[in-house]
């Protein structure tokens, strides 16, 4: 028999036992699931705060006479758009073929320093292709940090009664912003739930008071369930599901992070994207019958045939919702139909996302 692969465990494994967190298993980590009721969690962080254990993902800093350079190369988005310290933007990184290898976060930190954030089940190829492809910029991974997530409407009030010592370098923060603090730690303000909030690296071996202190100050400790059902309900696309190497990013929906300004900026995949036809998209399902929309179910429009990438019932609307891959001429709106256990059920096709600030949008 094939032995079953060691999951890895983050600084916090210790803390969410402690808190009776339901365990699963995520991209070869250990991680919580949900503390006794995913839906509880989920609203905690719509209406007030929640804090997520995010440190699976992998910090990576990158560093070199020419990392700029490297980095307008390997990535759709440009990051010379980044001109203020620790401003930072949201990027594919594609293959040759204009497929997406990953999405990812980049900050410039001043001259030629970045710190990016890439996904957990992707890491290890990424850093490989950025290091080939990209050899005049290193590459540290930061598997020496943890990372938390504090999203929700009071998610900041809550970080400064935890930590008021940060308050000074964090309230001016806007969206998209980032702050390096004494003691290695890097506060931005970004996020994976359509929310306001922040996301924090910090040296691992100071992470479980922070994530102490954070639930005492109010902050619901929250587990994966919670953070799909957010993310799909703020349209946002999880790797793996909603995108992978097939897959550009005019049919995943962050066609926005492409930027094609520059003519001489050659980035991988530019010259593929820019001769392939869109013949598909990413657009919001609502189900309106009772039914979960699950990954694969096919879904029929009016214009031709498509397919659920991830699904779940939306604690906000109170319905079940749906991201879809379907053909380019398909519009918000208009009605299609998902096959369920052999039925095919009624279903509207809307626009992304479906949720923005715990408001519904319509």
């Amino acid at each position: 028999m094939t032995p079953e692969p060691v999951l890895r465990k983050t600084p916090l494994f210790e803390a969410h036992r402690a808190r009776g967190a339901r365990m699963t298993a995520f991209a070869g980590w250990q991680m919580p699931l949900h503390y006794g009721s995913q839906i509880e969690e989920h609203h905690a962080v719509r209406r007030a705060a929640g804090v997520f254990d995010v440190s699976h993902m992998c910090a990576v800093d990158v560093t070199g006479a020419a990392s700029r350079a490297g980095l307008r190369r390997l990535f759709a988005n440009d990051v010379a758009k980044l001109v203020i310290a620790g401003k930072s933007l949201y990027s594919c990184m594609l293959n040759d073929e204009g497929g997406m290898l990953d999405d990812l976060v980049a900050t410039w930190l001043g001259g030629e320093r970045y710190r990016l954030v890439l996904n957990s089940a992707t890491a290890e190829r990424d850093l490989a292709w950025m290091r080939e492809r990209a050899p005049e910029a290193r590459f540290e991974p930061r598997r020496d940090l943890a990372l938390l997530a504090l999203q929700g409407p009071a998610a900041r009030e809550t970080l400064w009664r935890a930590r008021p010592a940060w308050r000074a370098a964090t309230e001016a923060l806007s969206r998209f912003f980032a702050a390096e603090l004494d003691g290695g730690v890097f506060v931005s303000r970004t996020g994976y739930t359509g929310e306001d909030g922040f996301e924090i690296a910090l040296p691992a071996a100071e992470a479980p008071a922070l994530w102490n202190d954070l639930i005492e100050a109010g902050a619901a400790p929250c587990g994966l369930a919670a953070r799909d059902t957010l993310r799909l309900e703020a349209g946002l696309i999880l790797y793996g599901e909603d995108a992978d190497e097939r897959v550009t990013p005019y049919e995943a929906a962050v066609g926005w992070t492409v930027d094609l300004a520059d003519p001489a900026r050659d980035f991988i995949g530019r010259a593929a994207l820019e001769g392939r036809p869109r013949t598909r998209q990413l657009l919001g399902l609502r189900v309106l019958e009772r039914a979960v929309p699950r990954s694969h179910m096919k879904v029929r429009t009016a214009h031709g045939q498509g397919e659920v990438t991830s699904g779940t019932f939306s604690p906000t609307l109170g319905v079940p919702i749906a991201l879809a891959r379907l053909p380019a001429a398909a519009a918000p709106r208009e009605e299609a139909s998902i096959e369920v256990r052999g039925k095919w059920l009624a279903a509207r096709i809307a626009r992304l996302p479906f949720v923005r600030f715990g408001k519904e949008v319509t």
